[in-house]
């Protein structure tokens, strides 16, 4: 990596000093310095030293750090003299909502000959995301509806002729592709968006369920139970709806395996030949002759976060836009970890939203504006499960029918310069087909996401939209170092994961090589600018569940 200059390390300090005595930070930065309109390895660190030091707390979601971090944040945005995208206002609020189950839930299965009961956090975990002091379900039959998957594209229904008011599904983690590693069911080993939890929980309140409950296992969940019940336990964060989420199944929740295996043992059934069956096309639910009841106790606290956009007003379509979004919260303080309780997200997400910053810059000091405009949106409460993304699709902007694409950056490494750039989840619309030639321009290729088992593109910011029908591309660092080869990056990878990814030891190295993030910047703000002066449409793949929710709006972009 190039040497930082003192010039540098000054200005960090400056604007560190600021922020801890109640200044914006931005402002004082500017005072000192102005940042380059061209995109660079020093303007790059300089972003994500200030968002990601101790003085802005850890970007929690809400509090006095959060108002510091959209403080730096609209300062940027009036400097670079872009427009505020809320009508007059930078900010957008999104209402939370936090849900605390007790952990003394019990889950009860009865039937003539059988009683079981199964203790919260060992066994199963169990919550409501209804905004209510008290949910359950009582004497409801337990379901098995396989992978619990409705996917018209794929001639998959697991609900087939099935009426779920006051039945309970059980249900099968990931999609029948990754069971059978059959490259033409559903999409093989990759995921898709049918195999997320999300999904699973969603589609059972369509189809009008009490409960949904998932088996665990850790290969098709690509996580251990620990992660399960470490992630749902505690104060679960969601947005406040019209409704309360009164929509929602009144239980959602997860067992261990060998919990499912005495279950179905219980109901005369057996796991594995109904695990199975559950992967090959024409599967049909299961009544298993049980009955569940179990009841979860919540404290509620209402909050809110924000969301902060700008944007580039285009000067022959401005009512049309290009998206690029990034989260600019992370976790804030939590348990000491060596003396250490701030949670600092410099690789996640602060390299990420100087990246968007520095695309701001570029645009905004363009000579000629581009036809279309372009979104600077930058989203609270990604890490309490992309709320403010959520929040967003449900109160654009811009029109989403009229939102050409969406570019999206979350974890960013700076690992030197790349062969390649990745693309999770590659194949989902034809904005790579733009990337992929920008990067040609650069000497580079594209390469696909390297373990799809995982749905990482269902797990992160742009994933809100696409679920609305907006094309969306999400990128990441490359797999192979020009110099140093696939197994450099993969150590790289598998070191950030396992000891700095979501801990206070996320910070900025001093053998970070930001070169390699300075090509990723200018290909996604080439594609940016292509997008925004074209006259095309990006369309989602066929074998995407999103192509036809994009084409129920078509007339709309005629």
């Amino acid at each position: 990596m190039p040497p930082i200059s003192l010039s540098f390390i000054r200005r960090v300090f400056l604007v560190t000093l600021a922020a801890l005595s109640g200044c914006s930070g931005e402002g004082d930065s500017a005072a000192q310095h102005s940042y380059s309109s061209e995109i660079t390895v020093e303007d790059l660190a300089d972003r994500t030293a200030i968002l990601a030091s101790d003085a802005f707390g850890g970007r929690p979601p809400s509090g006095p750090m959060a108002d510091k971090t959209v403080a730096y944040l609209t300062e940027a945005f009036k400097r670079m003299g872009l427009n505020p995208a809320f009508e007059d206002h930078y900010v957008q609020d999104v209402p939370l909502v936090s849900i605390a189950a007790r952990p003394d839930a019990i889950l009860q299965i009865t039937s003539p000959k059988l009683e079981r009961r199964y203790d919260y956090g060992s066994e199963m975990m169990v919550w409501t995301t209804r905004v209510v002091k008290e949910a359950g379900i009582k004497d409801s039959d337990l379901v098995f509806v396989g992978y619990g998957i409705t996917a018209p594209e794929y001639g998959w229904d697991d609900y087939a002729g099935l009426d779920m008011a006051g039945k309970t599904a059980v249900i099968l983690v990931n999609d029948p592709g990754f069971s059978t590693k059959d490259p033409d069911l559903f999409t093989g080993n990759a995921m898709t968006y049918y195999g997320r939890w999300t999904y699973k929980y969603e589609e059972a309140a369509r189809q009008g369920a009490d409960g949904a409950i998932i088996i665990h296992e850790t290969a098709p969940a690509s996580y251990p139970w620990s992660v399960v019940e470490n992630s749902w336990s505690g104060p679960q964060f969601d947005l406040v709806r019209s409704d309360e989420n009164a929509g929602r199944v009144a239980i959602e929740g997860w067992v261990q395996s060998f919990v499912a295996e005495e279950i179905f043992a219980g109901a005369g059934l057996d796991y594995q030949s109904l695990k199975q069956a559950a992967a090959i096309p024409g599967f049909k639910p299961v009544p298993m002759g049980l009955k569940a009841d179990v009841s979860v106790q919540n404290t509620l606290e209402r909050s809110k976060t924000v969301n902060v956009g700008a944007v580039l007003t285009g000067v022959s379509h401005p009512d049309e836009a290009v998206v690029y979004i990034a989260h600019w919260d992370h976790l804030g303080e939590g348990p000491a970890v060596e003396g250490d309780i701030i949670y600092n997200g410099a690789a996640d997400n602060a390299a990420g939203v100087a990246s968007v910053l520095e695309v701001a810059e570029k645009m905004a000091a363009a000579p000629q504006r581009p036809a279309r405009s372009v979104l600077f949106l930058f989203v609270g409460a990604e890490e309490q499960g992309l709320l403010g993304a959520y929040h967003y699709a449900d109160n654009p902007a811009f029109p989403l029918a009229k939102t050409a694409a969406l570019i999206n950056t979350d974890v960013v490494l700076p690992l030197g310069e790349m062969v390649d750039i990745t693309v999770v989840g590659r194949g989902s619309s034809d904005i790579e087909a733009v990337l992929e030639s920008v990067t040609a321009e650069q000497g580079r290729r594209l390469s696909a996401y390297p373990n799809p088992e995982q749905g990482f593109y269902f797990r992160s910011d742009h994933f809100a939209l696409a679920k609305k029908g907006v094309p969306a591309l999400y990128i990441d660092t490359g797999t192979e170092h020009v110099e140093k080869g696939r197994d450099f990056v993969t150590k790289a990878k598998a070191d950030y994961v396992e000891n700095r990814y979501h801990k206070p030891s996320d910070e900025v190295m001093t053998d970070w090589d930001w070169r390699g993030v300075v090509l990723d910047v200018e290909a996604i703000y080439q594609v940016g600018w292509q997008l925004a002066q074209s006259r095309d449409w990006p369309r989602w793949a066929d074998n995407t569940p999103f192509k036809a929710i994009r084409e129920e709006s078509a007339d709309e972009r005629r």
